[in-house]
């Protein structure tokens, strides 16, 4: 038996979709063959990439998703499973970064990194979670960082949310694993979007990145998006609780 990547069949959804990882990620699903649910607060440009999807010959819808709001959270995972049946594939993707240092740092920058990284996707995966627990079957991708490993200068409030995004994904891993849902995270290293140009396009903010990257090279999405791909197949099936990091060797040193 040999194993595969097919995603024929299955309801995939993606948060953050609208930009950089996300968008990519929504693609690289539906490539698979997975159903795509695109959820994010800009349905503009939900529905720019789902009309892209369904150009590629991919089927992909648009839902409204704010993150921070735990009501909607639920009220959408069970619309989505309402008018399609299941959710078979949460991939949590939305998140915000910011330059902070530790000193600097107010109350509200805490408040607004965490509700979206980490609060937010804590009740995305209790919503889907609900449903894939009277399913008996699930994969539940969670983005993380590299930076949830490893200290990053200026980041304290960004690594200590992904620190936590580990700790969860762990633990339900260890609560639902018995019944047929898997839950992992993926860390990438810097990884060149939209939004991430500004700074990588600049040389010496680049060498700094490279001079810290064992294989000379920033991830591109995807780098990102073969790892998602794998754990929400049949070909990560016995793949629960890990961490799995897309950073070039970063944190091997």
């Amino acid at each position: 038996m040999y194993p595969t990547f097919d995603l024929k069949g299955k309801i995939a959804v993606v948060t953050g979709a609208s930009m950089g990882i996300g968008y990519g990620l929504a693609k690289a699903l539906a490539h698979a063959g997975a159903t795509v649910i695109a959820a994010a607060r800009n349905l503009p440009a939900l529905r720019q990439l789902c009309a892209d999807i369904q150009q590629e010959g991919g089927t992909a819808f648009a839902v409204s998703l704010d993150v921070t709001n735990v009501p909607h959270i639920h009220a959408v995972m069970e619309q989505i499973a309402k008018e399609h049946g299941r959710i078979d594939i949460l991939v949590n993707n939305a998140g915000l970064g910011a330059n902070h240092p530790a000193v600097e740092v107010t109350e509200a920058d805490w408040d607004t990194m965490m509700d979206v990284n980490l609060k937010g996707l804590f009740f995305c995966c209790q919503a889907a979670g609900k449903i894939m627990l009277k399913q008996g079957f699930g994969r539940i991708i969670n983005m993380s960082s590299q930076a949830s490993v490893v200290g990053i200068v200026d980041h304290a409030v960004y690594c200590t949310s992904k620190g936590g995004v580990n700790q969860l994904t762990r633990v339900l891993a260890l609560e639902w694993a018995s019944r047929g849902i898997t839950v992992n995270a993926v860390g990438p290293t810097f990884t060149y979007t939209p939004g991430t140009a500004e700074r990588l396009d600049d040389p010496a903010y680049l060498q700094g990145v490279l001079d810290r990257i064992p294989a000379k090279k920033v991830a591109e999405i995807k780098d990102v998006a073969g790892a998602v791909i794998y754990l929400a197949s049949p070909a990560g099936d016995m793949v629960n609780g890990t961490i799995l990091l897309v950073d070039g060797g970063w944190t091997a040193q």
